[in-house]
């Protein structure tokens, strides 16, 4: 049964990741389109990400509660000595939610939206990058549980190069998602062509931002290079999405949705598997050298197969309900 609350787990980040950074991705471009095209843009992504903006929270909730249940030390360690990124997380959220909803519902239109429009382009942008700076502390071995000091405890543990070089990643990845994504949902040669253009750009982006990975990794003494291509599952994740890269770009320019947002999916999903692969099961590394374990540091039986058995079920129930949601807004919007 542990093994299928960790697939529950990583799904439930995969999902996070996909749908999730789509939808902060939208503000990510909104953040940096001028003028008119704005206007455009915030119509189009309101009608894009409508259905499912507040759903894709689900997820994150999920994973939350899958550490907390059935993983306790490691949700003591990483909420503990993270507390400070993680509150800037759920801020975010909190505000992008709500200028999400007060600048598309509000009733009075006054100057009020435009400090709406702010808060929610700029906690779009802050949010995925804090999810990265935490994805990038788990794993760097930056988290000292021994220290003595306020700085070395909450502030180092994150401070630190390549963990803000995987939050620009993050944000990056999420202006790409988003990017192609909206290439679907518009009309028009002059419309694709912008979104187009906005994915060479995030994309160019994104390329950065892995260089400026693997400089901080080398740097800061990560054996990152190791982590992706000492293992075979690892060099064949890696291959996958460089293929699932190319094959995306080529449906892009041949205008096949399906087949460009498939491909985009498969990229994202290959790049996880890369990623945590070379990490399990021991997932947050330690400053002192030690590492906690999905394995070795979980709750008891008991409690891990009543999580399960709760995923399962829930499961049933969740997942008809969210597509019965996008389809009665497709009918909705058609």
């Amino acid at each position: 049964m542990i093994y299928v609350v960790l697939i529950f787990l990583w799904l439930s980040l995969l999902i996070y990741l996909i749908m999730g950074g789509a939808d902060f991705g939208t503000g990510i471009l909104e953040l940096f389109t001028p003028g008119e095209k704005k206007t455009r843009l915030k119509q189009t992504s309101y009608e894009a990400i409508g259905p499912i903006w507040e759903a894709n929270h689900m997820w994150l909730i999920i994973a939350v509660v899958v550490l907390f249940v059935g993983f306790p030390e490691m949700y003591v360690v990483v909420s503990v000595y993270l507390y400070i990124p993680l509150l800037m997380l759920l801020i975010g959220i909190i505000a992008r939610g709500t200028a999400f909803t007060f600048r598309n519902y509000d009733a009075v239109k006054d100057n009020m939206e435009k400090i709406y429009n702010r808060i929610y382009v700029c906690s779009s942008f802050l949010t995925p990058l804090f999810l990265g700076i935490i994805a990038g502390s788990i794993v760097s071995g930056r988290i000292d549980v021994h220290s003595a000091s306020f700085i070395d405890a909450y502030i180092m543990s994150w401070l630190g190069l390549f963990p803000i070089a995987v939050g620009l990643f993050t944000v990056a990845l999420c202006a790409f998602l988003a990017a192609i994504y909206l290439i679907g949902k518009v009309d028009g040669k002059w419309n694709k062509q912008h979104f187009i253009l906005a994915a060479k750009i995030a994309n160019l982006a994104m390329v950065i931002c892995v260089a400026f990975i693997f400089i901080s990794a080398r740097y800061e003494h990560i054996p990152l290079t190791d982590w992706l291509f000492t293992n075979r599952t690892g060099t064949l994740s890696i291959s996958f999405a460089v293929g699932s890269y190319v094959l995306m770009w080529v449906s892009v320019f041949r205008d096949e949705i399906i087949k460009m947002r498939f491909c985009l999916c498969i990229m994202v999903t290959a790049l996880l598997i890369a990623v945590t692969y070379s990490h399990f099961p021991d997932v947050v590394l330690l400053k002192s050298g030690g590492r906690l374990s999905f394995l070795k540091n979980r709750a008891p039986d008991q409690t891990i197969n009543l999580l399960g058995d709760a995923l399962l079920i829930g499961s049933v129930l969740i997942l008809p309900s969210l597509c019965y949601l996008v389809l009665s807004f497709r009918k909705k919007t058609a």
